[in-house]
């Protein structure tokens, strides 16, 4: 955009933007700010499959009342656009402004003659995915920036199969949205569209469906009935607190919380990054585990779509599972326990991210179980699960996950599910130790049987126009010269799934891929190990997948420390 483009677009929302007094003080304390003001008017947030995320703010690269309300607009104009009045879900998270941006969107909906389903206090993400299915709706806006950092929200829309938009739809809608002016959006008062009949908050019965739905994705009740196992639980000030513990309890289960971290706060005054990935979201509970010992520590993220553990060793010490290892754990776990009951559905199929684990492929295998990887976003495995059910076969569908802790088990929702996770992670812990043993000593165990699988994902963050222009030069220097070897091991193959081609190094030889377009390019390594890199499609990150296979523990973890040294190298760190 244009300087002389961006001073105008500035002085239009100071003149205009008086629907939220916060927004017309921070523009008027950016004044003759010329960075300041750049940065919020260079361009716009996109709307794409992942919805909108930023900053929350003042201007067109912001999250504010007026870019949520003119993609909100677009929205209801693409459900106009196929003859009929529509009907979204809408829910939100405990973030900075979510419910003023959810009850925001249901008013513009609701003056465009579209029936809004909303829930009236913070729910989470798959309970938003579930609502969609439950009332039919055409859409639905989950607000909520997953595990960003605080300053950040977002905007997730989702199509009618309950599934985070496909590309086909995003595009349909972006068409729509680009035509909104920001400050021409419908909207009515809220207390209006209720009265009205247009905006309807949901009832208990659709929590009660929910909880049916995900107790019923339990492979063994019984496991619970004569168990001991204790559980220290946080939902790290988000979403989790009450669906979470309701699951948990509900299987048998009394899980302490940490207090810090149990209300709902968008503050996250805990933690900087409320993420179950970082070892730092888990530093309170295993202080107080000190105190009394639990078997497992469980975290949830603020939007509760994503679930990390911390597992009690036999020393006392507690050790974080990765991603991949408890959904490699979980796989093996529901394949293996189906086995054995009886009750494995015919040809069986799992579904798994491009990034994740090849052992969850060998785990799989071993159970007759296909495969199948698809691209990052976990709307890639809903589409596999709605492939399936629009053939009546979506009981073939055992689980899907992510590398990023991201689970689910059944087809009653079409997105990761910290809830169901929580409950299936449970199971397996009391199974294990009704036998005997922790999940650690499950997880010894899948490594013994295929050799041990160390994953690691690192990032570099670059903010701002800038950033993202470091990010396009790093991809761009990277296809233009991929390396011969990475740490000591040769590079076998490189797979650019955007050119959506795969090339053998040693013959030179071109293999379509079959997925959509994306950004990431992988080199596949010898002995099983790979180094994957992507730009986030939801932060201003880019990011690292680091893959060991080795015969032991310690040579995995070496390997791992090399390919990050490689990954920073190709950062510039």
């Amino acid at each position: 955009m244009m300087k002389t483009d961006i001073e105008k677009a500035y002085a239009l929302w100071l003149e205009k933007a008086k629907g939220d007094a916060a927004l017309i003080k921070e523009l008027k304390e950016i004044e003759g700010k010329s960075e300041e003001i750049y940065d919020r008017f260079y361009t716009e947030l996109k709307f794409g499959t992942a919805g909108l995320r930023g900053v929350i703010g003042a201007g067109t690269n912001r999250m504010n009342i007026y870019t949520v309300g003119r993609v909100t607009q677009g929205l209801a104009d693409c459900i106009a656009s196929k003859g009929k009045k529509g009907k979204v879900a809408v829910s939100y998270d405990p973030r900075i402004n979510s419910e003023l941006f959810a009850r925001h969107a249901a008013c513009v909906l609701a003056a465009n003659g579209v029936t809004v389903y909303i829930t009236p206090i913070l729910e989470p993400t798959p309970v938003l995915s579930f609502m969609v299915r439950y009332y039919g709706c055409d859409a639905g806006i989950m607000i909520t920036a997953s595990h960003n950092p605080a300053k950040y929200n977002g905007y997730k829309c989702y199509g009618p199969d309950g599934c985070q938009m496909t590309d086909l739809y995003a595009d349909e809608t972006t068409a729509f949205v680009e035509k909104v002016d920001y400050f021409g959006t419908k909207t009515v008062g809220f207390d209006e569209g209720v009265q009205s009949g247009k905006i309807i908050f949901t009832g208990d019965d659709m929590l009660e469906a929910y909880y049916a739905a995900v107790l019923a994705r339990r492979i063994d009740p019984s496991v619970m009935e004569k168990s001991d196992l204790s559980v220290l639980y946080s939902p790290l000030n988000g979403t989790g607190n009450i669906p979470v513990r309701t699951a948990l309890s509900r299987m048998g289960i009394t899980a302490d919380v940490v207090p810090e971290q149990e209300m709902p706060d968008g503050n996250f005054p805990t933690t900087p990054f409320p993420n179950p990935e970082f070892p730092k979201a888990f530093e309170l509970g295993i202080e107080m585990a000190k105190k009394k010992p639990y078997d497992l520590i469980l975290a949830t993220d603020p939007d509760a779509d994503r679930a990390g553990i911390a597992v009690r060793d036999k020393d006392g010490t507690y050790r974080l599972m990765t991603g991949n290892e408890v959904g490699c754990m979980l796989l093996y776990y529901v394949l293996s326990r189906k086995t054995e009951l009886h009750i494995l559905e015919k040809d069986p199929i799992a579904v798994e991210s491009i990034v994740s684990s090849d052992l969850a492929v060998k785990v799989a295998e071993k159970f007759g179980c296909r495969m199948i990887k698809v691209l990052t976003g976990f709307k890639y495995i809903g589409e596999q699960i709605k492939l399936l059910e629009e053939k009546g076969e979506e009981n073939r569908f055992q689980f899907g996950f992510e590398e990023s802790y991201g689970y689910l088990s059944g087809s009653y929702v079409r997105d990761k599910d910290a809830v169901l996770a929580s409950v299936l992670i449970c199971e397996t812990a009391a199974y294990c130790k009704a036998n005997g043993k922790t999940l650690l000593d499950f997880m010894n165990e899948i490594y013994s049987e295929f050799g041990v699988f160390r994953h690691k994902t690192v990032s570099a963050s670059f903010d701002g126009a800038k950033g993202m222009e470091t990010m396009k030069n790093i991809m761009e220097k990277l296809r233009a010269d991929t390396p011969e070897t990475v740490s000591g091991m040769r590079v076998l193959a490189v797979s650019d799934y955007l050119a959506q081609v795969r090339t053998d190094k040693a013959t030179g030889k071109k293999t379509p891929i079959d997925l959509p377009k994306a950004d990431v390019l992988a080199m596949s390594l010898e002995h099983d190990c790979s180094l994957i890199i992507r730009p986030s499609g939801t932060e201003p990150k880019i990011k690292a997948y680091l893959n060991a296979c080795a015969p032991t523990l310690e040579e995995a973890d070496n390997i791992v420390a090399s390919l990050n040294k490689e990954a920073d190298l190709i950062f510039g760190a």
